[in-house]
């Protein structure tokens, strides 16, 4: 990639309320940070090529996660699944050549970004297709290195953890073109914070432990279960809850609010979650990549309740192994093990160590830094 003052980049993502998203925004941030005069265009590669479709994918997704987990578990970086949709994907991916071609021959792009796999395996496709020289990077969003990325044209993988690395390598990808730069999350995590003046403002008292509850943008997850099984403690404790668009569990939230003693305090969307985890002494979320990478930033220890197959089930087998979290499968007991973790604090701080540890802060800007051909930090 030669060094441009003025080099254009493509940036392209999956659906507006995702870690696909939020990694690419995160990416043309830092883009615009380190080089303020590189073009940058970020778009919704599925719903640009295929807006009906990718709300039919979409809806069948959600009704799969929720009623038929094991379904979505038997397809996910299923080799023989892979195999079989082959000439699918290939079909699919050529006759979204006639959307990219305007695009592509109107911006320009000297790299293009994606943080996702379809958006990837379609202008990589289209480059070898058309023998084209611009720059494709795939920036993995998960701690799960699924099969689906992997496509010839594709110059440069981000992966999250040399664990992924060893993966691709395995798959035959040449070690040169996998960077281990971890997931791209706000720059702001990897800032120093006051965890005194943070408190003070949210009044919150940091002699009690605070629990951070998070379910991704749409409110996902036990949250209920594990807001109920807090509530039931008797131990002092100081609940944060981030309910995202699920405004049956705001109004849920409010009811609660009002028959405990326990201070909560609850947001739809939080636009601080970087102070939300400096105060919280730990969280109980999803696994998602995003938050995941978050929290290691952060040094914040993880409760993961019940991760849905596929993405989630990779993310947490990940984070328990390194020592970061703890794993419950039944919600009804949420409430028990972080009792639990609340009596060991020396297992606590070692939780927080391994985070810190495995926790890539400056992914974004080192991506960025990838892209506009700088060195690392």
């Amino acid at each position: 990639m030669p060094e441009s003052k003025h080099k254009r980049v493509l940036v392209m993502y999956i659906s507006q309320v995702s870690g696909h998203r939020q990694g690419a925004v995160a990416i043309v941030k830092s883009l615009k940070s380190l080089e303020p005069d590189c073009e940058v265009l970020s778009i919704n590669g599925f719903g640009y090529t295929y807006p009906v479709m990718e709300k039919i994918v979409n809806t069948a997704y959600m009704g799969v996660i929720k009623r038929a987990p094991k379904i979505w578990e038997y397809l996910y970086d299923n080799p023989k699944v892979i195999k079989f949709s082959e000439k699918f994907k290939q079909s699919i991916h050529k006759s979204a050549h006639k959307k990219l071609r305007p695009l592509i021959d109107e911006f320009k792009p000297d790299v293009i970004v994606c943080t996702q796999a379809f958006p990837c395996g379609m202008v990589a496709d289209y480059k070898k297709t058309h023998q084209l020289k611009f720059t494709v990077i795939g920036v993995l969003t998960d701690y799960a290195p699924h099969l689906y990325w992997l496509h010839e044209g594709v110059d440069h993988y981000v992966v999250p953890s040399q664990e992924a690395r060893d993966r691709y390598v395995k798959e035959g990808v040449p070690p040169e073109r996998i960077k281990v730069l971890g997931i791209p999350i706000r720059m702001k995590f990897a800032e120093p914070s006051d965890r005194g003046h943070i408190a003070a403002r949210l009044g919150l008292d940091l002699k009690i432990p605070v629990i951070l509850i998070m379910g991704g943008g749409q409110g996902l997850g036990p949250m209920k279960e594990a807001v109920k099984s807090l509530v039931r403690l008797e131990r002092p404790l100081q609940l944060i809850v981030i309910c995202g668009t699920n405004v049956k569990l705001v109004n849920w939230i409010k009811r609660i609010q009002r028959k405990t003693d326990k201070k909560i305090i609850f947001y739809e969307y939080a636009g601080n979650v970087d102070e939300l985890m400096e105060v919280s002494t730990l969280i109980v979320s999803k696994p998602g990549g995003i938050t995941t990478s978050e929290c290691l930033a952060k040094g914040l220890p993880m409760v993961v309740v019940d991760p849905i197959p596929g993405q989630e089930e990779h993310n947490s087998r990940f984070l328990v192994n390194q020592g970061i979290a703890v794993r419950v499968d039944d919600k009804r007991h949420i409430g028990r093990a972080i009792d639990k973790l609340l009596d060991h604090p020396k297992q606590l701080a070692a939780m927080r160590r391994c985070a810190l540890e495995n926790g890539k802060p400056a992914a974004a800007e080192n991506i960025a830094r990838l892209i506009l051909n700088k060195p690392f930090i």
